[in-house]
């Protein structure tokens, strides 16, 4: 665990997306390693009626609402936390969405817009607030969730895909501006892991995990700094491989696979 909080005040991690799925398994994860937790989603109530299950009062945990696509109110909540909670030790920008898209559609080219306000100006929108406070202190860890759908676009899955290799590049490019400041850029890339985005998947899902499976992982490279990994390992392998495929090849694999669910009443069955 690492000693960069306050004298005497355990660390502080925190985590948008956090209601459910790989946010809420991420807190719980860094609740038994003694991290104390701040907690951002749009679904206050369901936060706080996990926190107060697990017994955790406020000395332990504090809740924030905000809408991750709105800049204003992101970069508030981490002004809040800074006021309420100090300077966290690691901030995990994990909130996202996943939709499908189809370019002809009209309504789908807002879907995308919308997607990346959440994936991607959401994102740096959630480290701003603490990339001075961690650099005048001289340590600590952005985190950035991205997904193996950054490796190669898959057909319907456009917004995501782009969005996501959007985030591994923007980490990339933090990472290096950073560098020698004390402040690590961690990017992680989730393959499949069981919550309500991928519950609703029409195709098949490799070397699927849960989330307890993912957050345990992730822990580990967080704690260790790692700039960069896939989990689980086996889908990295097999990302690395679809990008070493010529495009012809690539192209005919993926014909016909089934699409991402698409947004809205004209989305397709």
């Amino acid at each position: 665990m690492p000693a960069t909080s306050a004298p005497h005040q355990a660390p502080l991690v925190f985590i948008t997306g956090a209601s459910s799925g790989i946010g809420q398994a991420l807190a719980a994860r860094f609740a038994r390693a003694g991290y104390r937790l701040a907690l951002v989603a749009r679904r206050t109530a369901d936060m706080q009626a996990w926190a107060d299950a697990q017994g955790m009062g406020p000395e332990r945990c504090r809740v924030y609402g905000a809408d991750v696509a709105e800049v204003d109110s992101i970069v508030a909540v981490g002004h809040a936390c800074l006021a309420t909670q100090g300077v966290p030790d690691v901030v995990i920008a994990n909130a996202g969405v996943s939709i499908g898209m189809d370019t002809a559609e009209p309504d789908d080219i807002h879907v995308k817009a919308r997607t990346f306000a959440i994936n991607n100006t959401g994102l740096a929108a959630t480290f701003h607030p603490f990339v001075t406070p961690m650099t005048a202190r001289g340590s600590g860890a952005l985190v950035g969730i991205a997904s193996v759908a950054a490796i190669r676009g898959l057909p319907g899955h456009g917004a995501y895909c782009a969005s996501k290799a959007a985030v591994v590049a923007y980490c990339e490019s933090l990472r290096g501006e950073l560098r020698g400041s004390g402040v690590a850029v961690v990017t992680l890339l989730p393959g499949y892991v069981d919550t309500p985005l991928t519950q609703k998947n029409r195709y098949s899902m490799p070397f699927l995990m849960s989330a307890e499976a993912f957050a345990d992982r992730a822990f580990d490279a967080i704690e260790a700094r790692t700039s960069y990994q896939v989990i689980p390992w086996q889908m990295g392998v097999v990302a690395k491989l679809l990008r070493l495929l010529p495009n012809p090849l690539f192209d005919r694999l993926m014909s016909g696979r089934p699409r991402k669910h698409r947004q809205g009443p004209q989305a397709a069955p």
